[in-house]
């Protein structure tokens, strides 16, 4: 029998003890995993390589506020602008307010939205017929296969920014990766049926021609509305989703205090295991003692033991939570929770590392405590 073997038998001799240790730890790091991976999501993840040359320019005030349409030709004519197209924050009800029926709504010019959204794949013959229809309406083919929408479909959605109730007729589906389950629909539709928000869009959306104009032309739509009635903030379109989730609270301490918390569970559990599995084998480790292991031998199968223990559950919590985030991503479609989220490879190393880590700092106290065992009182000692 080998060290590493023997090492694994005695981890899971008491398996009553073992596998619960094993489930806590891994429900620990399926929130952990969890709680990285919407890390890396947010503040890590670049996004598809076509965002890299997008803007988006808002009301500096806040995203409440409308910007005039005109300024879209003068962004428009900045060097190394290529399309803009306004963008407007319906948010109406589809069916009732139930969260699961919650998807996201804008109000767009169909003749160039999709020359700034250029990663969304849309038949030609249905881009002429959104682009005909007044009242037409563009949807991911995955928010389509939840609510079995097709082509000529007629939908309603209930207001509750603006006073009106579009109807609707899906004439073009697009396909995107991750999908974004949102529907797009005529700004001129929305201008002729409000009064107040006649030449007026939210925000405005801007490709640029490379990534290198990025900076250019955001400070340069900034100053040149800087001393206007409504000045502009322009940022890329990562800051820009980022600052919906900061409308969420400071969302970063957040996921720190719960990955710190999940840490300090971790490890309390895994010490708790192997204080208590050492003290029941006082007179083993005597008895090994007795056999010729050194003190650096018990040293390495007590701390291997806690270690197999960490990693066991680190990997059940990260295989676990996987799958769920998975299930999580394909079906989110409520506001901060990506469709695309999902565990990458380093996460799952990461978490699987920080399981280890946590198992060989809890086994090292009890550990140490046994190698010192001395041989005589460990054979007398009852227990």
């Amino acid at each position: 029998m080998t060290l590493s073997s023997f090492v694994v038998r005695n981890a899971f001799r008491n398996k009553r003890r073992s596998v619960l240790t094993v489930l806590s730890i891994s429900f620990s790091l399926l929130l952990l995993t969890l709680m990285m991976t919407i890390w890396h999501t947010f503040y890590i993840d670049q996004g598809a390589p076509n965002s890299a040359t997008r803007l988006m320019t808002r009301h500096r005030v806040s995203l409440t506020f409308f910007l005039p349409g005109y300024y879209r030709e003068k962004i428009r004519s900045l060097p190394g602008v290529v399309a803009v197209a306004p963008m407007t924050w319906f948010g109406g009800r589809y069916k009732d307010d139930k969260p699961e029926n919650f998807f996201a709504q804008f109000a767009t010019d169909p003749e160039e939205y999709l020359k700034v959204a250029s990663d969304k794949m849309v038949p030609a013959d249905q881009v002429e017929a959104w682009q005909r229809d007044r009242a037409g309406a563009m949807v991911d083919t995955e928010l389509a296969k939840k609510y079995g929408w097709k082509i000529g479909d007629k939908i309603t959605l209930q207001g509750t920014i603006f006073p009106v109730n579009p109807e609707l007729t899906i004439r073009a589906m697009y396909t995107i990766d991750p999908p974004n389950r949102a529907l797009y629909f005529h700004a001129k539709y929305l201008e002729e049926a409000v009064a107040f928000f006649k030449g007026q869009a939210g925000f405005f959306f801007t490709r640029t021609n490379s990534a290198q104009d990025v900076s250019q032309v955001s400070q340069a739509v900034d100053d040149m509305f800087h001393n206007s009635p409504q000045p502009t903030k322009t940022e890329s379109e990562k800051a820009f989703q980022l600052g919906f989730i900061a409308m969420l609270g400071n969302v970063k301490a957040f996921i720190l205090s719960i990955c710190a918390a999940v840490v300090f569970a971790i490890l309390l559990v895994s010490a708790n295991t192997m204080a208590m599995s050492i003290r029941s084998r006082t007179r083993e480790v005597a008895v090994l003692k007795t056999l010729g292991f050194t003190r650096s031998s018990v040293l390495s199968l007590f701390v291997g033991e806690a270690v197999a223990l960490s990693v066991a559950g680190g990997v059940l919590g990260v295989m676990v939570a996987a799958g769920l985030i998975h299930l999580i991503g394909k079906s989110a479609s409520t506001l901060g929770v990506p469709g695309g989220l999902r565990v990458t490879l380093s996460t799952m190393v990461v978490a699987v590392m920080v399981a280890a880590l946590v198992g060989l700092v809890s086994g090292c106290l009890p550990a140490y405590n046994a190698s010192r065992i001395n041989i005589v009182e460990g054979l007398r000692h009852i227990g």
